[in-house]
């Protein structure tokens, strides 16, 4: 009898495109990765009905979605409009109490609305918005990750992640965070699973761990 293939969605930080999961591998007899992109988002748009439209490039059911950074906040919220099997979130946040204090300054004064979005071309904004500082001179990464650059949507997720006012975590889900994380601290995450010296960008440079263990998260009850 044929094993039942377990079908994984992957959603990138902000900013970023799927190109963050390329060493992301999982046994093929078992599960089925599945790459997300962002969309442009509609005027007005609230991350709730964003979510709803992300939901029509999932075609299978009874799925596992992982997002990365604010792709950890939407597939929260994809969460909240189908089923899943399983949910997990790397490098994120699983409610608004775990935003650093500058982003909740932020979100009191309206700062993230000052953003210079229109220079969404310069890729420093954009490392400085989906990467932690301490890899800021390695522009050929930037390059190569940061791919949406389009200042409608990097006003939209600024102020979608800033302002993300979920109060209570989801249960079940599974956190993944590093230790050494620069953009969301470790010390305000609560119940996660700790990687050490692991950084923002973690999915990228500790993908060994990942495939390693997530195959084992997943198909845990």
């Amino acid at each position: 009898m044929n094993e039942e293939i377990i079908h994984v969605y992957l959603m990138p930080g902000m900013a970023a495109n799927p190109i963050i999961f390329e060493h992301i591998k999982l046994p093929e007899n078992q599960f089925k990765i599945h790459l997300l992109e962002w969309m442009l988002p509609i005027n007005h748009e609230s991350i709730s009905d964003y979510a709803l439209r992300m939901t029509s490039h999932i075609k299978h059911e009874n799925i596992v979605l992982l997002g990365v950074s604010f792709g950890g906040v939407l597939v929260q919220e994809i969460s909240k409009h189908i089923r899943v099997r399983k949910l997990i979130i790397v490098s994120s946040i699983k409610s608004m109490h775990e935003l650093p204090k500058h982003m909740l300054l932020a979100k009191k004064t309206k700062a993230y609305a000052l953003v210079p979005t229109q220079l969404a071309g310069s890729i420093d904004l954009l490392a400085k918005y989906a990467f932690d500082s301490s890899i800021k001179k390695r522009m050929d990464l930037y390059k190569k990750y940061l791919s949406v650059n389009d200042s409608k949507y990097l006003s939209w997720a600024i102020k979608q992640m800033v302002c993300w006012n979920q109060d209570k975590s989801p249960q079940d889900i599974v956190h993944i965070h590093g230790d050494n994380d620069a953009v969301f601290p470790i010390k305000n995450i609560t119940n996660c699973i700790t990687i050490k010296n692991g950084t923002h960008i973690m999915i990228i440079n500790k993908y060994k761990w990942f495939n390693e263990n997530l195959p084992r998260i997943i198909l845990e009850n």
